[in-house]
């Protein structure tokens, strides 16, 4: 068996050489002749896979050790047989820590209460499900909008897109990337929204139109964005009027890539029955690195605050990210991963 990997990938060297070859490559570097004899291919979404890739190869499993799979073109890949695994979940955690600390930051910065607010939430996977508990703790109203499970599910916990802009003061995105999805939040999104809204993106970039975003900034609370169009090529303009922007790491928290890494480990050994690895996890390297849980039960926001910013200190990101976003890939790449925190 060979496989090749993303060399970014975390805790993955030395988990698969006992059983076969494996070749290392900077995920955007992975190419067609890396693939010509190569079985597997073990990535993140800065590798494409598609007919151009893949066609005339020998892949027959990719593992990406992401949620999103926007980067796979899977029509083609199960046409031709290749059995795609993704980590569905794995950085749910990391992305509500992101969330909270970022919310919680720039309405200390502004002044904005949030005791009694009303959250929105739209994608309601399992991100969507994780943040919406969190916020359930912490005293929000919450707006759930997600049309295929509303579809699936029935509409009685689910509301309309215009009724939750309309009706909250916090919109935050976490949908897949897709047909549906793809400039979901354009002019006309924008032009529903309440004023005063903090509008916070961390799902894909390309969820957003962002010059319809930068012409309804002067209506938003804040703008809190961590994922762009076409990175690693952001907009700067949209980085001057952002509260908070960041590079894509929201959910880089140590447990998440653990998980990612780990739930592609183990596709991959499910599928070729590598019963060594079937149940792989990471070892944690620092009982620091530990997650740890958080309670909240009669706090002020002060106090919450603190504890957040405490526990992941979100303008750390916002400052580095914002002094050189040339530097998108590189800050992602180095990225000292957080632990996770829950909240009780």
């Amino acid at each position: 068996m060979k496989i090749v990997a993303d060399t970014n990938i975390p805790f993955l060297k030395g988990v698969f050489e006992p059983y076969g070859e494996v070749v290392y490559k900077d995920g955007r570097a992975i190419g067609r002749e890396d693939c010509l004899d190569a079985d597997v291919l073990i990535i993140r979404t800065r590798t494409r896979c598609d007919a151009a890739m893949l066609e005339g190869t020998r892949v027959k499993v990719i593992a990406t050790a992401t949620i999103g799979m926007d980067h796979v073109d899977m029509p083609w890949c199960i046409e031709h047989g290749i059995i795609v695994y993704n980590a569905e979940g794995c950085n749910a955690g990391g992305v509500v820590d992101y969330v909270l600390s970022a919310l919680y930051g720039v309405a200390s910065r502004k002044a904005i209460r949030l005791e009694g607010e009303t959250i929105g939430i739209v994608g309601v996977g399992h991100v969507g499900e994780r943040v919406a508990e969190a916020a359930q703790k912490l005293g929000f109203q919450v707006l759930l909008c997600d049309p295929p499970r509303a579809e699936m599910e029935g509409p009685d916990k689910f509301c309309s897109l215009e009724f939750l802009l309309e009706n909250s003061q916090i919109v935050t995105m976490h949908t897949p990337l897709d047909d549906s999805t793809r400039i979901m939040a354009d002019e006309d999104f924008f032009q529903k929204i309440a004023p005063g809204t903090i509008f916070i993106n961390a799902s894909r970039g390309e969820v957003v139109d962002e010059a319809a975003l930068m012409r309804a900034r002067p209506k938003l609370g804040a703008v809190v964005i961590d994922t762009w169009c076409n990175e690693p090529d952001v907009n700067r303009n949209l980085i001057d009027v952002c509260d908070i922007a960041t590079p894509h790491i929201a959910g880089y928290s140590y447990q998440g890539k653990q998980m990612g890494t780990a739930m592609a480990v183990r596709s991959v050994a499910k599928h070729f029955g590598i019963d060594a690895l079937k149940d792989y996890f990471p070892e944690t390297e620092s009982p620091d690195l530990d997650p740890i849980r958080i309670d909240v039960a009669g706090k002020s926001q002060g106090e919450i605050t603190s504890i957040l910013q405490y526990n992941y200190p979100i303008f750390t990101d916002d400052f580095f990210f914002r002094s050189a976003p040339e530097n998108f890939e590189k800050i992602r790449s180095e990225y000292r991963y957080r632990r996770e925190f829950y909240i009780d």
